[in-house]
């Protein structure tokens, strides 16, 4: 029998058989990795070892293998649920010490992964590589029912359901439905009233952080989105993919009950209120209610006596 390791104990080795031999395998110095050798049984310290001897901890469950005794208890934890890491600041748990090591990064606002090209700094690694494909171009996620790719599977998960009209995300308060957890979020602000995120600059409040980083590009003038077409540049993605399709024509979103085609989904979303009559923006002062939001804002200057447009 042979039993590789790392420095075994001599005392432990002479236990093992009257005649085991202690002997260095690696490289002749004495923190080399030892074996015990059984000379009764002894067989050539070169022979490849098997699966079951270089991965002896195996899961009763599924049959997973592993060498390290610490990755199988690990890995037990897929299977009984448990999360022993726990954030002292939130009710967040993870099954992983890693997984929390990144959460806390949330508490801390620590951001150790930095951009070479712009500056950008990020709190995982992961984020950075998200992050490079701007300046790459790289599109590693490409949609199997069209020739939509993306730099990032999120963005990639959120195209899909254009395909699949999924909508999983319903309102409690409403009959909303929504396909993207972000476009939920601020649907449910609008019943809750509240707007947290403030500019400095102009007093612009919104409800949620993302809507409020795009607002601040409108004062910092950057406009990182460019057409490859003409010289059109925007601060936002949606914007440079609405200006996209002046160029090339293209109307993929058509409504089913009366043919009308459009190249924005949005678009088309406000379309569909003049066949199912809907009218989600209202009036707080008044029973007034809207399908187009610039209809409710036009309709709240009566209230406000605001007279913006005047002949002149």
């Amino acid at each position: 029998m042979i039993v590789i390791g790392s420095r075994f104990d001599m005392a432990e080795a002479n236990s093992r058989s009257p005649t085991a031999v202690l002997q260095n395998v690696c490289d002749g110095s004495p923190t080399g990795v030892l074996c015990v050798r059984d000379a009764s049984t002894a067989t050539s310290a070169s022979q490849p070892q098997s699966d079951t001897d270089a991965k002896p901890y195996i899961c009763d469950e599924c049959g997973y293998r592993t060498a390290r005794k610490s990755d199988l208890s690990q890995h037990i934890r897929t299977h009984t649920g448990e999360k022993a890491y726990k954030c002292d600041q939130c009710d967040y748990s993870a099954a992983h010490k890693s997984d929390l090591s990144r959460h806390l990064t949330m508490h801390t606002g620590e951001k150790s992964y930095m951009c070479g090209e712009c500056g950008y700094r990020a709190a995982r690694k992961f984020y950075l590589s998200e992050h490079m494909r701007i300046h790459t171009g790289e599109k590693p996620y490409k949609c199997d029912q069209c020739d939509y790719s993306t730099s990032r599977k999120f963005s990639l998960d959120q195209h899909l359901v254009k395909h699949t009209g999924e909508k999983p995300y319903s309102c409690d308060q409403c009959d909303y439905s929504a396909a993207r957890k972000s476009t939920f979020k601020q649907h449910l602000a609008k019943h809750a009233g509240d707007k947290p995120y403030m500019c400095g600059e102009c007093g612009y409040r919104s409800t949620l952080k993302s809507t409020l980083s795009r607002h601040m590009k409108t004062h910092t003038g950057y406009k990182p989105y460019r057409c490859d077409q003409c010289d059109y540049s925007t601060a936002q993605k949606a914007n440079l993919d609405r200006h996209l399709a002046k160029h090339t024509g293209d109307k993929p979103y058509m409504c089913g009950d009366c043919g009308y085609r459009t190249a924005w989904q949005s678009e088309l979303s406000r379309h569909m209120r003049t066949h199912t009559g809907e009218k989600p923006y209202k009036c707080d002062q008044c029973d007034y209610s809207a399908a187009h939001k610039a209809n409710l804002v036009s309709h709240q200057a009566k209230h406000t006596g605001d007279k913006s447009y005047m002949c002149g």
